[in-house]
């Protein structure tokens, strides 16, 4: 984020104080008299909605049980085994859609038992106290597995075959492991370096090795991987990002969201930070809504997120929509960016274009336009994924994504994917860690058949 002369965009806005206040835990972990209190509210249901909605199928009832009896160690063993990353779901999982949403409570009261709350307060106790690693290894197999890419799907595969015994390599382009938690989550939502810990916690069982700055199609290829390796597990992600496709787009100001977020996340002084007075975010995910609250939080005086659907469109979930609007985010519905204006190399303004559907049910653009001045314009229109590593491989693509079964294996013999990049993947933390278990699962019969 360089700043133009021209444009009011500078750092150091706020005190010291309002950083670390902006920038603390969003939602303040449970004390066990809380979490003991919650559980107590749970019915602890035979057939249970929530287990149903929860990608990994965690057994809420039971680890809701165990708090209920003083056993948040025993609680966090239920969360692991069917989800490794437990604690940094309970941070990002949007559970007001998913199993709070279909909560028991939720739907006779419309106030959910706090299940996001209560597993942070159980996998939380587990790795402060620093118990023996919930899992030991099988026993060695012999068996040698590459994992391309060190995110939420990888991690979560690399553990499940490690745990089984095999051997794992985890090839990282990135300095560091995580993946989208360590690099794409806004700062709020995982505080005091959670992401790093969660990884370390994981690498506990044994037999996972990480190569940092080992790119696909750079520093390794797949013909190598797959001949040198038993099996092959593809956990790459999104690399790149969807453009405006407007003039200007190379102006100072005009932003990749995931690129401003990585930026910050990886920031050891926020006050270093430059942000614009008057801030666009386009887009309606996770990652628009992030990117907009992140900047009213680093001084921002107007922040808008121009969304080209409307409300009930929106990836981003009613909550964090709710949460942006409350911290004095404007989220503006029905425009598409039409236009920027640009002068002296650097953005002034986006003219966006009001838009509707028309009888048919496609978006069209009305003509009626709309200015909105920025000092910065954040690009949040979704991520696209680079088929490039991939070619030669002889695996099947679907829009450049990977096609996969539901065992998650390609249309290749040896390799398996997961996560993002895989078609029909879902932009969503627990998802990848779900895409990850159930590859390992499946590699891990094939190698021991």
């Amino acid at each position: 984020m360089t700043a133009s002369e021209t444009n009011d965009v500078k750092a150091n806005r706020l005190s010291s104080a309002d950083y670390a206040d902006n920038f603390s835990d969003i939602h303040p972990p449970l004390t066990p008299h809380e979490a003991v209190v919650e559980a107590d509210r749970c019915y602890f249901c035979y057939d249970a909605p929530c287990m149903t909605a929860c990608p990994t199928s965690i057994d809420i009832p039971m680890f809701i049980r165990k708090i209920q009896a003083a056993n948040p160690v025993g609680s966090a063993k239920t969360i692991f085994e069917q989800n490794i990353m437990g604690g940094m779901c309970a941070r990002v999982c949007p559970t007001e859609t998913l199993c709070e949403e279909v909560c028991v409570r939720e739907i006779a009261e419309g106030k959910p038992v706090k299940i996001g709350l209560l597993q942070r307060y159980a996998t939380d106790t587990f790795m402060e106290r620093e118990q023996p690693h919930p899992f030991t290894r099988a026993a060695p197999t012999g068996k040698r597995i590459a994992v391309i890419g060190a995110g939420p799907a990888g991690l979560s595969c690399a553990h499940r075959l490690a745990t089984h015994g095999h051997d794992v390599t985890v090839y990282e382009a990135r300095e560091k492991a995580g993946g989208l938690n360590e690099y794409g989550i806004a700062s709020y939502k995982t505080t005091n370096d959670f992401a790093q810990d969660e990884v370390d916690f994981i690498l506990q069982i044994g037999g996972i090795t990480i190569e940092n700055g080992k790119a696909l199609g750079r520093d390794i290829t797949l013909d190598q991987l797959s001949a040198e390796f038993d099996a092959v597990f593809l956990g790459v992600g999104l690399p790149g990002v969807n453009a405006l496709g407007l003039d200007g787009e190379t102006a100072a100001g005009v932003i990749d969201a995931v690129d401003f977020i990585a930026v910050l996340r990886q920031a050891e002084d926020l006050s270093q930070l430059e942000i614009g007075r008057r801030v666009v975010v386009i887009g309606g995910g996770m990652t628009a809504i992030d990117a907009a609250m992140q900047s009213k939080l680093l001084g921002a005086e107007e922040v808008t997120v121009a969304y080209r659907r409307g409300q009930e469109h929106m990836n981003a979930s009613l909550y964090e929509q709710e949460l942006a609007q409350t911290h004095g985010v404007t989220i503006r519905h029905w425009l598409m960016p039409a236009s920027l204006e640009v002068s002296e190399g650097s953005v002034k303004a986006i003219v966006m274009e009001k838009t509707e559907l028309d009888v048919s049910g496609k978006l069209v653009g009305t003509g009626e336009m709309v200015t909105i001045q920025a000092d910065q314009v954040f690009k949040a229109i979704g991520q696209t994924p680079d088929a490039e590593p991939l070619a030669g491989c002889s695996i099947e693509l679907e829009k450049g994504r990977i096609r996969v079964d539901e065992h998650r294996r390609t249309s290749h013999q040896k390799i398996w994917a997961g996560g993002d990049c895989v078609a029909g993947g879902e932009d969503l933390t627990v998802a990848s860690v779900e895409d990850g278990k159930v590859a390992a699962e499946s590699i891990h019969k094939a190698l021991m058949a």
